[in-house]
């Protein structure tokens, strides 16, 4: 089978929920990473065979968001674009279609990876198409019933959470504890200056002229034990699951360049890594965030690999009871996941995080000297993906 490589990851900041990309959409923030990569490479707009970006909250953002991204990006309008959703595992599976592309012979250059913008999702009233006779209707938040609501069991992502605590007895303490190092983590990627060849500035247009965002917002270096303690539970009140312990509601984007061999060194390219292989596993909504351990071991499978043989990963942090359940299960070596942090303290734009956990880990392979690197995350309604990357 053809080699597939990444030769560009890149990624914006992550912003908080109504904080400085408010005014941005998805697309908007897609179309400025893209530019940047392509200038970044110094790759002709022409050259791009293909443009797949995932996004979870399309509600009320036009036709095809990942199109408007490339336009926006400043792409030929030859050049094809197709969004897709796979929830929290978009914005991988899109890297996961573009190395098929490449290998089917499809293309030998593929743009691929995710956005979201949380602040953007709008509430709707479902049945007013028909007209509202009498009585009231309820406004929902397609942020939450598209984004964060498992549509098999009607429960919010948390309960997902708060069972897995309860079966792998996972107290209070430890999820806080962990939440504590994934936020002292990303202070001490941000304050060496870690995230700075990964980040893309966002510019923001206003009246007093454009303003530039260079780091995520979201990240909280003041958090302390205590003050974690003092947080009381979002889903159950008996529970374990509290806002200090679980990923933020963020905006942001990712995306990675991917090429064949040939088409990368006819452009003089240097590989950031290849993709030596990719899986998606499906497990019961209820458990979907133990999705890791299925398509780990299933892309660990593929690539002839063990867990043991990994130098670094990039395990999404979608609640800290969750990833806690994925580290026991996997038995794997923890001192090497999530080095700068996860997405309890960086954030989870959705989409964006599938594939910002793999832009994260290839920085982190480039500056480590790693040879092979995993990145996985869960999926609402019962999934997991995961990507092998070898340098």
């Amino acid at each position: 089978m053809d080699a597939v490589y990444i030769v560009a990851a890149k990624r914006t900041p992550i912003g908080k929920l109504n904080g400085a990309f408010a005014s941005l959409s998805a697309a908007e923030l897609g179309g400025q990473l893209i530019q940047a990569m392509l200038a970044d490479t110094q790759l002709a707009p022409d050259a791009v065979g293909e443009v797949i970006m995932g996004q979870v909250l399309t509600g009320g953002a036009g036709q095809n968001p990942a199109r408007q991204a490339a336009l926006k990006a400043g792409l030929p309008v030859s050049v094809p674009a197709m969004t897709v959703n796979k929830v929290c595992g978009a914005g991988q599976k899109s890297i996961h279609l573009a190395a098929q592309a490449i290998r089917c012979g499809d293309a030998d250059c593929v743009i691929a990876g995710g956005q979201d913008s949380m602040t953007s999702a709008p509430h709707v009233i479902h049945g007013a198409r028909a007209g509202i006779r009498m009585g009231d209707r309820t406004v929902k938040d397609s942020m939450i019933t598209d984004g964060l609501w498992d549509a098999f069991h009607q429960v919010h992502m948390g309960v997902t959470a708060e069972t897995l605590a309860q079966r792998y007895q996972i107290t209070r303490e430890e999820q806080d504890r962990f939440a504590l190092r994934s936020q002292e983590k990303a202070d001490a990627a941000i304050q060496s200056g870690r995230f700075d060849e990964e980040i893309v500035p966002v510019s923001i247009k206003t009246r007093q002229g454009d303003v530039v965002i260079e780091r995520d917002e979201h990240p909280n270096p003041s958090t302390t034990i205590e003050g974690l303690g003092r947080l009381r539970p979002v889903f159950d009140a008996a529970g374990t699951i509290t806002a200090g312990n679980s990923s933020g509601l963020n905006d942001g984007a990712a995306a990675v360049l991917v090429m064949s061999e040939a088409r990368m060194k006819e452009l003089g390219l240097t590989p950031l890594a290849r993709i030596a292989s990719y899986a998606s596993a499906g497990v019961e909504p209820m458990d979907m965030g133990l999705g890791p351990v299925a398509a780990s071991r299933r892309a660990l499978d593929k690539a002839g690999w063990r867990a043991s043989d990994l130098d670094v990963m990039e395990i999404n942090e979608a609640f800290a009871a969750q990833a806690i359940a994925v580290n026991r299960e996997m038995g794997w070596n923890e001192d090497i996941i999530n080095l700068s942090g996860g997405a309890i303290a960086l954030g989870h734009p959705l989409a964006g995080s599938g594939c910002r956990i793999v832009v994260t880990l290839l920085h982190e392979m480039v500056r480590r000297g790693a040879k092979k690197g995993l990145a996985s995350l869960c999926i609402g309604g019962g999934q997991g993906v995961a990507i092998c990357l070898e340098r």
